[in-house]
């Protein structure tokens, strides 16, 4: 709600760029001849690029979250935006963006690659926020706020007033990557898109609808500024496979409903097996398709695993997740195996 004019947070360059106009952004809807793009007029449909801006399949989507077609940005995974985003507001070498740490670490990387001074902000031993140090460590050039909720690695939702309490005083942008809440007990806040035009939330169809070989992420934000990303991106940054599957899959939102109540139900069947195993030694409280576990020799303990074909994420060296390895809830037969490893290995890691 205090966020700061548009014109004053974007980059000058950004704020007067003219954007490469391709051939299907000036023309819209079904013509019988087309000879504009410079096409091979053989192998239909896919000799036609696609539409740039996806309106169709944004249009579905718009439906879905219950949003305007206008607040949704469709990028080639999540990892577009995060760094069309970076693009837009950060000017290299002066500004800065602020971050909680431990989290996805795409951000620091996209910081990185864009030369901007990346600020962390260490959770608290519940892996929880503070609205005060985030906003403390932000100053005149921090343009972007990043928060993941429910986190990457830890799996919690961060606390929802503290958040709030970010976008009520942050003057600049404050992204919410959501990619794991179709799992978390608490709603998502795109409904409040309105309320804080500072507020660009990150979604995916990578993670509950899983469709992560189609590398579709979604921003929703306000028209204003999904209308700056859409000037950034490459013309065509969606192929048309990837809206075709994308738009089938939406209409399968029952079956991925049933996807997730048995990836719940699992995590909780998982959490329950780990928990009887001398090796473990913490579970944390998780609102994701994974649980992140602290055990008696991680880096021992993932060897043994990869070496019986069992891939698990080894968190030991990310702050505050020493001794820990993070583990992606699987089909019944999947976990089963994890399960029975791990209970082979259990004497030897007590």
């Amino acid at each position: 709600m205090s966020m700061l004019p548009l014109e004053q947070l974007l980059r000058k360059n950004i704020l007067e760029l003219t954007p490469y106009s391709c051939a299907r952004d000036e023309f819209q809807g079904q013509a019988s001849v087309y000879l504009d793009a410079n096409e091979n007029p053989y192998n239909g449909p896919y000799n036609r690029y696609p539409d740039p801006l996806q309106r169709e399949l944004k249009q579905k989507i718009a439906a879905i979250k219950g949003l305007r077609p206008g607040q949704v940005f469709l990028g080639n995974g999540s990892d577009e935006s995060i760094d069309v985003l970076f693009r837009a507001f950060c000017e290299p070498r002066i500004d800065n963006v602020v971050a909680i740490e431990p989290t996805y670490g795409m951000y620091r990387v996209s910081a990185g690659i864009n030369d901007v001074a990346y600020r962390r902000v260490l959770l608290d031993e519940h892996f929880q926020i503070d609205a005060g140090r985030i906003l403390a460590a932000c100053d005149a050039h921090t343009k972007l706020v990043f928060l993941c909720s429910p986190n990457n690695p830890t799996g919690n939702s961060l606390n929802r007033a503290e958040i709030l309490k970010s976008l009520d005083r942050f003057e600049g942008i404050l992204v919410l990557d959501e990619a794991y809440i179709d799992f978390a007990s608490e709603p998502s806040l795109m409904s409040r898109l309105d309320d804080y035009p500072g507020l660009v939330v990150l979604q995916t169809f990578s993670k509950a609808w899983g469709s992560a070989a189609i590398r579709l992420g979604m921003a929703l934000a306000s028209e204003s500024i999904v209308k700056v990303l859409n000037k950034i991106k490459y013309p065509y940054n969606v192929n048309l496979l990837t809206q075709q599957q994308a738009a089938k899959m939406l209409e399968s939102a029952p079956r991925v409903k049933d996807w997730v109540a048995q990836i719940l139900q699992e995590r909780e069947r998982l959490r329950k097996a780990l928990s009887e195993l001398r090796l473990v030694k913490h579970i944390y409280p998780s609102d994701a398709n994974f649980l992140l576990v602290r055990v008696s020799d991680a880096n021992r303990l993932y060897t043994a695993l990869t070496e019986q074909g069992i891939i698990v994420r080894n968190r030991n060296n990310v702050s505050l997740c020493l001794g820990c390895l993070r583990i992606t809830i699987g089909t019944a037969g999947e976990n089963q195996i994890l399960l029975q490893a791990l209970k082979a290995l259990d004497q030897n890691f007590g």
